[in-house]
């Protein structure tokens, strides 16, 4: 392995375990914030508000992150967040009302923007093996939500809900003196001229679809599920099926990477997509544990390709840009599918929604594959 390619998977893993230390005191949010909206002084409506805020204002300020990220390099931009992160996580501790806390998820969704930004384009760094350090790379940032759902949802159980963010400050701490250990090199970037805010391509439509079925659909079925048939051991057996989530992408999603690499990363897309629209439908008929399970499996399987293809796709100075443009459609897919979710389930049969969804999935999928490289002119 040449130096260079040593160095990638180097930055690649450190930025990836500095987004695994942040990432859990966001994600429990989603677990504990719905069920226990009187702790933290606010309504259920409230509670919808602040778990859809941190990803709306990535929609708007994923530009000024990425310039931020190309002009001072990891090293600054990866601190700043984790340093955020850790004041979010003390801000979850002990503050109270909805204007503060959704001050604190705006801060969040803007530093998860950076961290996210980061291990996508040190993983795609070098074209040589980014399709395996893309899929290393999320397992190693899955370890951190994996972990500390099931951990946190049985300290909330006999400490109340509000313990564990304090104990994750600490991590959000750690991951800051990882980050210190990033390289501080300045990223190109294309001149910027046109529109910010540019319509999807067929991946980032891909991704806008996933957002809405997978991150938005599926994950807010699943905690209803949770909620009604569960009783009394609902937050625990709901931290368990969330952090199968990441299992999944710790375990498989570096044979996702390998299979892109061996397969190409599009024929992959395709044929985990069309299994994806199987199991969303097993899951909207009540198949409950086959076809979460087969979702979350295929979810985790699917995330180191998308990666791979913008960069394919966006060669040079253009990648970074494309990997943010891309992650904003995912986000305003994720956003739009919790909302979509709470009007359609009350109205329709579950079947019928989660059919449909997989349905645009593997069309956008197929949308994917009719790609054509532009021609380069001499």
């Amino acid at each position: 392995m040449s130096a260079t390619a040593r160095d990638a998977d180097s930055a690649s893993r450190r930025s990836a375990t500095v987004l695994s230390f942040c990432l859990p005191s966001d994600v429990l949010l989603y677990l504990l914030l719905p069920m226990n909206a009187d702790a933290f002084g606010i309504s259920l409506a409230e509670a919808g508000i602040l778990l859809a805020a941190n990803r709306l204002v990535r929609i708007f300020g994923y530009s000024y992150v990425v310039r931020f990220y190309a002009s001072r390099g990891d090293r600054a931009a990866v601190m700043l967040a984790a340093t955020v992160s850790m004041i979010c996580a003390l801000g979850n501790s002990f503050i109270s009302g909805f204007w503060w806390l959704l001050i604190l998820r705006l801060g969040w969704g803007l530093s998860y923007a950076a961290l996210n930004l980061s291990t996508q384009a040190l993983a795609t760094s070098d074209p040589a093996g980014a399709a395996r350090r893309s899929g290393t790379s999320r397992a190693i940032i899955a370890v951190g939500p994996m972990l500390a759902l099931p951990i946190g949802a049985l300290i909330s159980l006999y400490f109340g809900p509000r313990v564990i963010f304090l104990i994750l400050a600490f991590f959000s701490l750690a991951g800051l003196l990882i980050a210190k250990g990033l390289p501080a090199i300045p990223h190109a970037m294309p001149s910027a001229n046109g529109r910010r805010f540019k319509a999807p391509d067929s991946v980032a439509l891909w991704s806008f679809i996933e957002g809405v079925a997978l991150d938005g659909l599926f994950i807010f079925g699943l905690s209803l599920q949770a909620q009604s048939v569960l009783g009394g051991n609902a937050v625990f057996i709901a931290g368990v099926l969330l952090a199968l989530r990441y299992v999944s992408e710790m375990l498989l999603s570096p044979l996702g990477g390998r299979a892109a690499a061996s397969y190409g990363a599009v024929r992959m897309l395709v044929l985990f997509s069309a299994l994806t629209t199987l199991a969303l439908t097993a899951f909207g008929f009540h198949w409950l544990i086959v076809g979460a399970g087969a979702v979350l499996i295929l979810r985790a399987l699917q995330l180191p390709l998308v990666t791979t293809l913008v960069a394919e796709r966006n060669p040079g100075v253009g990648r970074v840009q494309a990997l943010a443009g891309n992650a904003v459609w995912r986000d305003v897919g994720a956003g739009v599918g919790p909302l979509l979710a709470g009007v359609l389930l009350p109205l329709a049969s579950p079947s019928w929604i989660y059919s449909l969804a997989g349905i645009a999935v593997v069309v956008s999928a197929l949308a994917c594959s009719r790609y054509k490289a532009p021609e380069v002119t001499a």
